[in-house]
């Protein structure tokens, strides 16, 4: 039955909110949720119209690009003489927060933390400039208890946050099979539990949840505890791709630096190019910035599991976009939205084309 304007204003408000909430109060604010990351190679030749950029990301496999383009320097080579300043974030709405905030100028994040950001300011504080990833996204559960897909029903799933990407996706399944689910509280035909991606090891290990719908490298943690793969997202898409990670800007950078957004934007042309070409090798990378930021890398079962479900792309999957927000409607936890002028392609596609390759497309969602 479809929920009133009432419940779905509602229901915004809680998307948008509870995550942010919880952010504040699990990091005292994203200043102290961010981790500065003084970079080992030094801004040399001449300087932009900036004398730095701060650019956030999560220390995660589906922000890889990020880490290996940081950890390689292809980043701050791009920049020259302007300065790369890093911060790392442990969820998206405290990314949004810091970008609010004048904290940092851009951003790689999730698909459902820049639709809500995007709407929450009414179109006024970001726009998605570049794709970065798709995949990377796994149903595990414990064989023991759950052996096929029907068998979800009356189980306790994870999910990493309330109305984050993985929560829509789950939610938007758990619909299309034709069961009930409360998106607030996550009670009904199957129990949603909404746990950080850093304790839902330990809490299917301790029997409190039977799987997971998580990202990489969570899923494969999981894996190594027991758990079993069953259900890739990606089988749900077309072509199997989906975007998982987006690249955004605040719109006033945009505005006063675009020569500084292109030399980020080629840096991760140029990264993402690299990775695809040199797998083993950017694998490596991105798990020793991974120890550099966290003190531990991903033990190889891990990664080498982890890696091959995600593929690392420029082209922001647009269409995939306006699905994900169509699920989270679906879902009662978003108020159907306008994300016209979301994206803002030109400076890739200029990237791009110097580069000798494709345009990539905003899917009528770009900025008129």
């Amino acid at each position: 039955m479809p929920a009133s304007r009432t419940t779905l204003r509602r229901s915004l408000a809680a998307a948008a909110a509870l995550p942010l909430l919880i952010g504040a109060l699990a990091s005292c604010g994203y200043g102290s949720q961010a981790k500065n990351d003084e970079k080992k190679v030094a801004a040399e030749g001449e300087k932009l119209s900036a004398d730095k950029v701060r650019l956030g990301y999560f220390p995660n496999l589906t922000h890889a690009t990020a880490l290996v383009g940081d950890e390689q320097g292809i980043i701050q080579k791009e920049l020259g003489g302007t300065r790369l300043e890093v911060s790392t974030f442990n969820a998206g709405p405290s990314e949004i927060e810091a970008l609010n905030a004048d904290s940092i100028d851009i951003g790689f994040i999730g698909p459902s933390p820049a639709i809500n950001g995007y709407v929450k300011s009414k179109g006024k504080n970001l726009r998605i400039i570049g794709g970065s990833a798709s995949g990377g996204v796994k149903l595990v559960v414990n064989p023991d208890k759950i052996k096929t897909l029907d068998d979800l029903k009356g189980k306790r799933i994870a999910t990493p946050q309330h109305g984050n990407t993985q929560d829509v996706a789950f939610l938007n399944w758990i619909s299309e099979k034709g069961w009930k689910v409360d998106a607030e509280s996550g009670k009904g035909d199957v129990s949603v539990v909404r746990t950080d991606n850093k304790v839902t090891p330990n809490a299917y290990t301790s029997g409190s949840i039977d799987g997971a719908w998580v990202p990489e490298p969570t899923a494969s943690k999981l894996v190594t505890e027991g758990a079993k793969v069953l259900l890739d997202e990606s089988a749900l898409w077309p072509d199997k791709k989906f975007v998982i990670t987006n690249i955004i800007v605040s719109q006033k950078f945009l505005a006063e630096h675009p020569d500084v957004v292109e030399a980020v934007l080629r840096g991760s042309v140029k990264t993402n190019e690299w990775i695809n070409a040199n797998p083993d090798k950017a694998k490596a990378s991105a798990n020793a910035k991974l120890k550099e930021l966290s003190g531990k890398p991903l033990g190889d079962k891990v990664i080498d599991a982890a890696w091959p479900s995600i593929r690392f792309t420029d082209d922001p999957l647009a269409a995939t976009l306006q699905a994900q927000a169509d699920h989270a409607v679906k879902a009662g936890l978003l108020k159907q939205p306008d994300l016209t002028g979301i994206y803002d392609l030109k400076p890739l596609n200029k990237v791009l084309k110097a580069a000798g390759r494709p345009e990539v497309a905003d899917a009528g969602l770009g900025v008129k």
